[in-house]
């Protein structure tokens, strides 16, 4: 099959690798608004280069994926499914929530396949998880605590187009809380602080965030994220049940130290970066996305799903902004079952 990639910065480049790879792609087409990206892409993964959306859309390709800058993401998701072309897209939907609602008004019931871009869903620890939880191995779960911690900061910029940390990074906590429990979440409270980079906070931004989430069958969720973390990317998960206790990313990579006496684990060199721990998944999500172009598989990560954990995001920012606890429902605006 034949794949357009819209966009060609540290994460549209790492997919053209991707994607050059597996079997199902014959043939790369790319496009970026920075000339010489494209160029590079293409020399170095014989992809041909269009010079626009509109003209890769009309290159024939089956399926098109979206790595451009997240304000661009709503017109390209829309162009795709316009041209009935399946889409994968980098999340966020949309900067906004508003904005990711009117594009899931534009294109539902149109029969084109989107896939939004939740890589935890296609890592093998946690999809081990999920099988774990499902098959009731834990019993009634109890509590889950989630865990993104990041080696360093991103840039001021983009931490000031980011809309925060609960929307940029923790968001992918909130996601595969909800995929692995199969729970939706109910309330949320949210606390923060800065203890590092001073253009985090200038940006009315928290560098490390706690949050407590309610799932809606009393489960209690816990949320833990920081920018700084010295030691590497550290990205883990733990459930715990009546029947039984598990845990994702406890590998020889894990980036932290027991100073227990004798313990030796982990002694691996630790994760640095979110492309090194998730290089499988990623391959995995993209070769599911292959599936989805060829109609053999929905899509594993709607529209729907993505804003779902974009209201989760949604209600920890108030709830650090305010200091209180916020329901989802307040959070979209609802009612609070008056």
């Amino acid at each position: 099959m034949r794949i357009g990639i819209l966009g060609l910065g540290r994460i549209g480049a790492f997919h053209a690798e991707t994607l050059s790879a597996l079997d199902a792609v014959e043939s790369l087409v790319v496009t970026d608004p920075f000339a010489q990206a494209a160029k590079a892409a293409a020399e170095r993964f014989g992809a041909e280069v269009a010079d626009s959306p509109e003209a890769l859309l009309a290159a024939g390709v089956d399926g098109i994926v979206v790595a451009a800058a997240t304000d661009a993401h709503p017109e390209l998701i829309r162009a795709g499914v316009a041209a009935g072309v399946p889409v994968f897209c980098e999340k966020p939907v949309a900067r906004t929530m508003a904005a990711g609602v009117e594009v899931l008004a534009a294109v539902r019931g149109r029969g084109v396949p989107i896939q939004i871009g939740f890589n935890r869903r296609f890592d093998a620890g946690f999809a081990a998880a999920r099988a774990a939880v499902r098959a009731g191995e834990l019993g009634k779960l109890h509590t889950v605590r989630s865990t993104t911690l990041d080696p360093a900061p991103p840039p001021a910029a983009y931490v000031a187009a980011s809309g925060g940390i609960f929307r940029d990074c923790s968001v992918h906590d909130f996601d595969i809380i909800r995929w692995v429990t199969g729970r939706e979440v109910t309330e949320v409270y949210a606390v923060g602080g800065n203890r590092g980079a001073d253009y985090i906070a200038a940006a009315g931004d928290a560098d490390t965030t706690g949050a407590v989430l309610t799932l809606d069958d009393g489960t209690i969720a816990v949320v833990s994220n920081s920018r700084h973390n010295g030691r590497g990317h550290d990205v883990r998960m733990e459930l715990h049940g009546f029947a039984d206790s598990i845990a994702v990313g406890l590998d020889d990579r894990l980036p932290l130290r027991s100073v227990e006496p004798g313990v030796t684990f982990p002694s691996g060199t630790p994760h640095d970066f979110f492309m090194d721990r998730f290089a499988d998944a990623y391959r995995a999500e993209l070769t599911a996305f292959t599936e989805v172009v060829a109609g053999t598989r929905p899509s594993p990560c709607t529209v729907e799903d993505a804003l779902e954990a974009g209201w989760i995001a949604e209600a920890c920012t108030r709830s650090l902004h305010e200091h209180r606890p916020v329901t989802l429902a307040e959070a979209r605006g609802e009612s609070r079952g008056e």
